[in-house]
């Protein structure tokens, strides 16, 4: 009998640990948190002020140029797209008509073309062609945008041998004009009607944009008074429990990042961390922005829109890096609670085997130095299964899976009613959410969602409701919730807005 008591204990047993195995720690209670956007990881829109005081501040980083000929009313091209000659022959500007800014200073500029060749010089015979064929940048990929004071859309472009370029013909465009006229006329083959197509406004253009004169108090100054210690007790006692903070990955150079990047952000997560502690509040570190950016967006800080990260085994290894810099370095914080490890990588650019085996070699780096802080796997943008990361997350401990939801940017939400948006919360957020959260896989963390949509002239009972029911859909995440973001310009982006003037109860 006693025998058969055994048995039954160690099978008992063996169930217990084989169960507690398979299940995540879940926090108690989950995270209710904001984001801290745009502070420590510059986006634009959140603070246009920021650029201000940027000179030639539409000519910055990634910004796209169009160049009409006055004489060919054509555009200037990019033949094929790159790799050979600048043409003056297309009737309409897309893709191949589109000049991306590298900018060298508030005038001067390197241009790169689609297939990410630079425009640069080329002697043939009597007359110097202009041509995109370069993959790096050369002292003749230099040139100069000089802009009619009457209009200044109206350029000419200097080369870096002093003369300006000009079309020709439509066929035939060169860098020989002698010498700068002050008519401006249609008649000028030098003269060019500039337009604009997409713009980026994140870290790298707004200290590319300053120099590195201004660059440093410009960034100083904004981190001093955007978020505050105050802000943090705002955070306490407004029913939330926990800050998100992006980052980029130039904080683990500090006090001397490379150029354009200043520094000084790690002093600011340093006071984040001691007033997180001071008001009872715990920390996710976000690293926003990775090495020659995660998906082209400028919070992830491109410097043109190209994405450059996981293409290399170097820029993995950066990232890893960082991880590893910024979990050392708080992993005694009480605060700490979750390192996430990259934000929204864009699919198919970034390939699911190279992001698998990054967040392999980040979760070892976390785990280097902390046991209990959790580590959080963002989902890839684009159409992907959202169980994609769960052979990998669900066999590591305190893992979290971060999906970002919007009823926004998308067809899907155009013309959608309030009631309609709303009616997709319920239904189809909690479908998606279901389908993520599982008792056996790894726990779920909606990193990003928002009280705005694409609805005009919505009453403030329609937006009260859209956000309660977002609440109501978003807390059965296992891991938590952060609303994007703490400030805003635009008021239903900033939670502090929507909490002081009643859109949101918590």
């Amino acid at each position: 009998m006693a025998l058969n008591w055994l048995i039954i204990s160690l099978g008992v047993l063996f169930c217990v640990v084989s169960v507690s195995q398979g299940r995540q720690t879940i926090p108690n209670p989950p995270m209710r948190a904001v984001n801290l956007g745009g502070w420590l990881v510059t986006e634009g829109w959140i603070k246009p002020s920021l650029f201000d005081g940027i000179p030639n501040k539409d000519l910055l980083d990634g910004r796209g140029l169009q160049f009409k000929s006055v004489t060919t009313k054509k555009y200037l091209c990019a033949e094929l797209g790159g790799g050979t000659i600048i043409v003056a022959n297309r009737t309409s500007a897309s893709s191949w008509e589109t000049f991306t800014l590298w900018r060298i200073n508030e005038n001067t500029f390197n241009f790169r073309v689609f297939n990410k060749q630079f425009v640069g010089l080329n002697v043939k015979g009597n007359e110097i062609e202009v041509v995109a064929q370069s993959n790096t940048t050369t002292v003749s990929d230099v040139f100069h945008i000089v802009r009619n004071s009457n209009d200044s859309n109206r350029v000419r472009i200097k080369t870096s041998n002093g003369f300006y370029l000009q079309a020709k013909t439509e066929d035939l465009v060169t860098a020989d004009h002698e010498e700068e006229t002050s008519t401006w006329g249609d008649d000028d083959p030098s003269v060019f009607v500039m337009g604009f197509s997409g713009k980026l406004e994140g870290e790298f253009q707004v200290t590319n944009g300053y120099g590195p004169t201004r660059a440093p108090q410009v960034m100083r100054d904004h981190w001093e008074t955007f978020i505050v210690e105050e802000d943090f007790k705002f955070i306490s006692e407004n029913g939330l429990n926990a800050v998100r903070i992006p980052v980029g990955w130039w904080i683990a150079k500090d006090p001397s990042p490379p150029r354009p990047y200043v520094g000084g952000s790690l002093t600011m997560l340093d006071k984040a961390f001691f007033w997180a502690q001071k008001y009872g509040l715990k920390v996710i570190i976000d690293l926003h922005a990775a090495p020659g950016s995660q998906n082209g967006f400028e919070h992830s800080s491109s410097r043109d829109g190209s994405i450059e990260w996981g293409k290399t085994d170097d820029t993995i290894h950066q990232t890893v890096d960082v991880i590893d810099f910024l979990t050392a370095r708080y992993a005694k914080s009480p605060s700490l609670h979750a390192v996430e490890l990259i934000n929204e990588p864009l699919s198919p650019s970034v390939q699911l085997e190279t992001l698998t085996k990054y967040y392999k070699a980040g979760y070892d780096a976390v785990r280097r130095h902390s046991s209990t802080a959790y580590v959080i796997f963002s989902n890839r943008l684009g159409n992907i299964d959202a169980r994609e990361l769960f052979t990998l997350a669900s066999g590591l401990s305190r893992s979290v899976i971060d999906v970002h939801y919007y009823n926004l940017f998308s067809s899907t939400f155009e013309n959608m009613t309030p009631q309609e948006n709303i009616d997709f919360i319920y239904t189809n957020r909690t479908g998606d959410l279901g389908y993520v959260t599982t008792s056996n896989g790894p726990l779920t963390f909606v990193g990003e969602w928002v009280a705005e949509w694409g609805v005009k002239e919505a009453t403030k009972e329609e937006y009260q409701r859209y956000a309660k029911a977002q609440l109501e859909v978003y807390k059965r995440a296992s891991f938590g919730w952060a609303y994007w973001t703490l400030k805003n310009v635009n008021n239903h982006w900033s939670l502090e807005w929507m909490i002081n003037n009643g859109y949101i109860k918590l």
